[in-house]
C-alpha cells in the first residue's frame, strides 16, 4: 500500500510539474526557473526516498561549464538539477516516457536522435550559444546507461561546444547507495527496462543515497573534443574506481 501511495504522488507531482511549466515558465526568466526545477527536483527525489549528497573533496562547481556525467538511471537528471540546474541534452527515446518525458523537454531538455547529423549540428549551435549566455549545459558523454561498476567509452562530439563556446568541461561522478553504502540495487535502468518499470523498482527497493563528486573543471582553450572526452572519463573512471580494462576510443555520434 505505501508503494501505491507513493506511486500516486509521483504521478500528482508530474502533473504539478507539467502546470508550472505550461503556465508558469513562459513569463518568468532563466533564474526562476531554475529556482522551480530545484525545487520541483529534490521533491520528486523525497518521494522517491532518494537523498543528494555532495561529497567531501568535491571541487566548487561553475556557473558556466559543460556538465557531463556517469549515465546509471534516469535519476540522474534529476540529481544534478537538484544540485545545480542545467540545459540537459539527451537522448530521444526520452521524449516518449510517460509525463515525464514532456515535462523535461518543457524544463529545456534538448533531445537528439542518434545518426541525424542535420538534428546534431542545429543542437550544437544552440549548446555553443547557451554556454556563451554562461548557463550550464549538460550532458552523458556515454550515449546510454550502464551499470553501476561500469563506465561506457564517451563520445566525443559534444565536447566540441565547449572548445567553440570557451566554457570549460566540468565532470561529474554520481552513484547511488543503499544504507550499507553498497551500489544499490533498483537503481540500475538498463536493457529493456521501462521507465515505469524502473519507477516501480525503485520505488519498492528502499532508501537510495545518490552520492555526486564535483570534479575540477578542464580548461577546453586549445583542446581537440577528443582529448576533452578523453580526460573527463579518465577524471570520471577514477572518481568511481572503475579499472580501465581497454584504451577509450572516444569516439564521435555518428
Amino acid at each position: 500500500m505505501a508503494v501505491a501511495i507513493r506511486l500516486v504522488r509521483v504521478i500528482a507531482h508530474l502533473f504539478r510539474g507539467m502546470a508550472v511549466c505550461a503556465l508558469v515558465f513562459p513569463f518568468i526568466g532563466a533564474e526562476a526557473r531554475d529556482i522551480h526545477i530545484r525545487r520541483w527536483s529534490r521533491h520528486l527525489l523525497a518521494i522517491c526516498d532518494v537523498s543528494v549528497q555532495i561529497t567531501a573533496g568535491s571541487a566548487a562547481p561553475r556557473q558556466c561549464a559543460l556538465v557531463v556525467a556517469n549515465h546509471v538511471s534516469w535519476l540522474d537528471i534529476f540529481v544534478i538539477n537538484a544540485l545545480y540546474p542545467c540545459r540537459f541534452v539527451a537522448k530521444a527515446e526520452i521524449r516518449s516516457w510517460p509525463l515525464a518525458g514532456w515535462l523535461v523537454e518543457k524544463a529545456g531538455t534538448v533531445f537528439i536522435a542518434r545518426g541525424n547529423r542535420r538534428d546534431l549540428r542545429h543542437i550544437f549551435k544552440g549548446l555553443v550559444d547557451t554556454l556563451k549566455s554562461g548557463q550550464r549545459v549538460a550532458f552523458f558523454p556515454e550515449g546510454t546507461t550502464a551499470p553501476q561498476g561500469t563506465l561506457l567509452p564517451f563520445h566525443a562530439n559534444l565536447f566540441e561546444a565547449a572548445i567553440d563556446s570557451k566554457a570549460r568541461v566540468q565532470p561529474y561522478a554520481i552513484t547511488y547507495v543503499d544504507d550499507r553504502l553498497k551500489p544499490h540495487p533498483s537503481v540500475d535502468f538498463i536493457g529493456d527496462m521501462t521507465f515505469v518499470q524502473s519507477m516501480m523498482a525503485i520505488l519498492k527497493g528502499g532508501p537510495i543515497r545518490a552520492r555526486v563528486t564535483i570534479l575540477p573543471a578542464i580548461q577546453s582553450a586549445g583542446s581537440h573534443r577528443r582529448d576533452l572526452a578523453a580526460a573527463a572519463e579518465k577524471t570520471i573512471r577514477t572518481a568511481l574506481r572503475i579499472p580501465e580494462s581497454d584504451p577509450p576510443d572516444n569516439a564521435d555520434i555518428s
